[in-house]
């Protein structure tokens, strides 16, 4: 009774300062935690489930030994990380609330599967590519027209990590080799984006999941105009200054790139991708009394004025033209910018990290992080790895 009296009497006594920086020094204590506590911190943010005992023990020893970026392959090895962070991880990209509580689908899997096999993750946006699970495993066989191969895997709870076979993706949806364009042209990614409007969905939600931007970001009038499509009004409630000021901004870069979609269409009755090849979706020609004189989608070429600008510092590869027909050549120039690599690496890190890379040293952990990505064939299991034994001691 009397140490407690002491304790309780000493505690009241100290200083309100005094009180925070004993707090301060209790939060920060896990920056000096030892080799059991940061394997078990990778472990527990790579695969969401704790670590057993002994494969905890054998990250540890890793760690110990100077190779923390292996303890973090041990911990990438689990199930968890393809069945459940890998999932959550993609989720968001597949549709336009950027919810992660929806069903298994092409799109999600494909971005597990390369994740999986290192495959270049640049080419996310234009490879003939998706992943279906393995003969057997589940009844329903993959479809163009529903999910229902993919709900299945997840209702079985199938092993993703041993259960995902890559195939080529104009094998399930029918279209041209040449008119696949990865995800883009998923199932999921159609019945979200490319249904009805005008498809610029599929070119913004593109821009926001895997570039890290959205059309504000983006905006620059200083852009040549002549690619802005008729619908969109050169005086908005009559004042032109609205469409200078405003409109032009978005439309000047969106709307050359958003060519490259033109003969794409998901069709809600069939639930399937369409795919017209040389003819352009009726739906480029909505509203096209708003403003005649505008530009007429003729066929599905597309333009990127992003390389000049402000905007030029999304890092667009020169070595590829800036130009060209489909989405599949859009895909990418996307996906060799840059922005692209640095936007993946980001992702990662609020993932492991649990936060955003908002002080000096984390910024430059993902710029190196970045680098290495670019340099070393686009492999986003380094990524993860490379985020992990950052975020380890924190």
């Amino acid at each position: 009774m009397k140490n407690w009296t002491w304790k309780k009497t000493t505690f009241a006594a100290l200083s309100r300062g005094s009180c925070i920086a004993l707090l301060s020094i209790a939060i920060a204590s896990p920056a000096w935690a030892g080799a059991r506590e940061q394997a078990q911190r990778i472990h527990d943010r790579l695969a969401g489930v704790p670590a057993s005992a002994p494969v905890l023990t054998q990250m540890e020893s890793l760690i110990q030994g100077g190779d923390p970026e292996a303890a973090a392959y041990v911990a990438m090895d689990d199930v968890n990380f393809y069945n459940v962070t890998l999932k959550n991880f993609a989720a968001p990209w597949t549709n336009r609330d950027r919810n992660v509580f929806v069903p298994l689908n092409d799109y999600i899997a494909t971005v597990i599967g390369m994740i999986r096999d290192d495959e270049p993750f640049n080419t996310l946006l234009s490879a003939d590519l998706t992943y279906v699970g393995a003969n057997g495993v589940v009844g329903a066989a993959p479809s163009a027209s529903n999910n229902n191969h993919y709900e299945q895997l997840e209702a079985n709870h199938v092993n993703l990590r041993d259960n995902l076979v890559p195939v080529p993706q104009s094998s399930i949806n029918g279209l041209p080799s040449s008119a696949t364009a990865g995800v883009m042209t998923s199932r999921a990614a159609s019945e979200a984006f490319f249904i009805a409007g005008t498809n610029r969905a599929m070119f913004r939600f593109t821009l926001l999941n895997h570039m890290c931007n959205d059309m504000e970001q983006m905006h620059d009038v200083n852009l040549a105009p002549d690619r802005i499509r008729q619908d969109v009004s050169r005086s908005p409630g009559g004042d032109s200054r609205l469409f200078l000021n405003n409109c032009i901004g978005c439309h000047t870069g969106m709307d050359p790139m958003a060519g490259a979609f033109a003969y794409y269409n998901y069709n809600e009755n069939t639930g399937a991708l369409e795919y017209t090849a040389g003819n352009v979706q009726p739906k480029y020609f909505n509203n096209d009394l708003n403003f005649p004189q505008g530009y007429r989608t003729t066929d599905d070429s597309w333009e990127n004025y992003w390389r000049q600008g402000q905007n030029s510092y999304l890092g667009f590869d020169q070595s590829l033209p800036g130009e060209g027909n489909g989405a599949k050549s859009l895909g990418e120039e996307l996906g060799n910018s840059y922005a692209f690599a640095a936007c993946q690496v980001r992702k990662v890190f609020r993932t492991v990290c649990l936060r955003s890379p908002e002080v000096q040293a984390d910024r430059n952990a993902v710029d190196l992080i970045t680098n290495t990505f670019v340099s070393t064939g686009y492999r986003m299991k380094q990524v993860f790895a490379d985020t992990a034994v950052h975020c380890m001691g924190q």
